[in-house]
């Protein structure tokens, strides 16, 4: 172990800002228009973000929440990530280190499904210390309450961009 105070490790390491992200995803049919939240928390502050897109599926709006939260974050911090989906979890936590080594193949060398998002969530969290917490869909969670609330808004400007497209292509039908 190195001394404090040596040039491996300085006297005063400057501590990491502590933030806890809460993030969702959601579309109506898989794919069709959805929408992501995440809610930053640093202290008494907190930031909500969210999204939509008119033709996507839930498994991409559930990476980009985690992919937008952690690219908001102007400098390296701790974070505590609360998710309900294991597959983003799973993916960045166990299931990336096999498909980098296998240039972004699958065990059976199919090619990974939004590889992407992956490459740049993996960017996202890279700058980061993340700390994963799976949580269960929102059962009893006092967070999802206002995540549930910012999901749903962008969820309905979601369907109101669809609905909004299929009009104008309705109306050059006729």
């Amino acid at each position: 172990p190195s001394p404090a105070g040596s040039p491996i490790m300085p006297a005063s390491m400057p501590e990491l800002p502590e933030i806890r992200i809460t993030t969702d995803g959601a579309c109506k049919g898989n794919p069709g228009p959805g929408g992501w939240a995440a809610i930053l928390r640093y202290g008494e502050k907190e930031l909500v973000l969210s999204g939509h897109e008119r033709d996507t599926t839930n498994n991409r709006m559930e990476m980009t929440a985690v992919i937008q939260a952690l690219g908001a974050l102007k400098k390296p911090c701790r974070v505590r990530l609360s998710t309900d989906s294991r597959y983003v979890m799973d993916g960045l936590t166990k299931w990336i280190h096999g498909w980098r080594r296998n240039g972004w193949k699958t065990a059976d060398k199919k090619p990974v499904k939004n590889a992407e998002l992956w490459q740049a969530l993996d960017a996202a969290a890279a700058r980061h210390e993340v700390s994963w917490v799976w949580v269960k869909g929102h059962a009893g969670n006092p967070e999802a309450l206002l995540e549930s609330e910012a999901l749903r808004i962008a969820f309905y400007k979601a369907v109101a961009t669809y609905l909004r497209a299929f009009a104008a292509i309705a109306q050059n039908l006729e």
